[in-house]
């Protein structure tokens, strides 16, 4: 079987499908390896790092949970806004392979944000003592959540192709925010599916930012929700990230 186009309005490319699952699968191993490696030897921090490449928000809540439950804290806020600043390295490096036009005005946009993320998260860590590690999140194999993110993934490539006829590339974008505000690789799969002419690189990278707008203020409840008061140092971590985004945003709409 050849690369496509394949499916209902052509959307399906069985070569970018399958790298989906062993993107998925190839995060999720190498990050619980890595932890079982060097885990327990580097604490939270380093499960904060190693958990924040294949899923930022899973190592968000297990961090706050533990929080919530200890009676005094380590550095469970630096891992959670560590974690974070881990994902907006991952989303750059699935962009570069799956959209690679997208991905100098998406850096340019996430610059001043990525910044700030890991600045905060340095910070928190410098304050905070070493504490041992949780256990990784997630399942280390992960097949069956892979295949059925893939399907999730095939739906959105058919809904992306109909707003590009029906709607154009504004259709395209608010489709990939809304895609996007459930899950981030989501909306960078289903771009990377469309053909460049579908939608320009500076409209693309605004609607993919957005996305990650969404997904950290899920991160901020999820905190909030189950650390309350001693997660307030990883919320304004990710709450001044966020804030320069979307002063980026902003100012990149204004060049449509």
């Amino acid at each position: 079987m050849g690369n496509g186009p394949y499916g209902p309005l052509g959307a399906w490319n069985p070569q970018k499908l399958w790298l989906v699952v062993v993107l998925v699968t190839g995060f999720s191993f190498l990050g619980y390896i890595a932890n079982r490696i060097f885990g327990e030897r580097h604490g939270t921090i380093a499960t904060a790092l190693i958990g924040g490449a294949y899923s930022s928000t899973a190592v968000t809540q297990s961090l706050a949970q533990r929080l919530g439950g200890e009676l005094k804290g380590g550095a469970e806020n630096a891992g959670i806004a560590l974690a974070t600043a881990v994902m907006y390295l991952r989303v750059l490096v699935l962009i570069g392979l799956l959209s690679t036009r997208v991905l100098l005005p998406f850096a340019i946009i996430t610059l001043p944000a990525i910044v700030i993320a890991w600045a905060g998260g340095f910070w928190l860590y410098r304050k905070a003592p070493k504490r041992d590690a949780p256990s990784p999140p997630g399942n280390p194999i992960a097949l069956l959540p892979a295949f059925g993110f893939v399907l999730f993934v095939a739906f959105a490539a058919v809904a992306a192709q109909w707003a590009a006829g029906r709607f154009g590339e504004h259709g395209i974008a608010v489709l990939l925010l809304i895609v996007g505000s459930t899950d981030v690789d989501t909306a960078i799969i289903t771009l990377g599916g469309l053909p460049p002419a579908a939608i320009s690189s500076l409209l693309a990278a605004i609607a993919i930012a957005g996305t990650i707008i969404v997904n950290m203020a899920v991160k901020m409840g999820i905190t909030l929700a189950y650390a309350g008061r001693r997660g307030l140092p990883a919320v304004a971590a990710m709450a001044a990230s966020l804030a320069a985004l979307a002063v980026m945003i902003a100012l990149a709409w204004t060049r449509l």
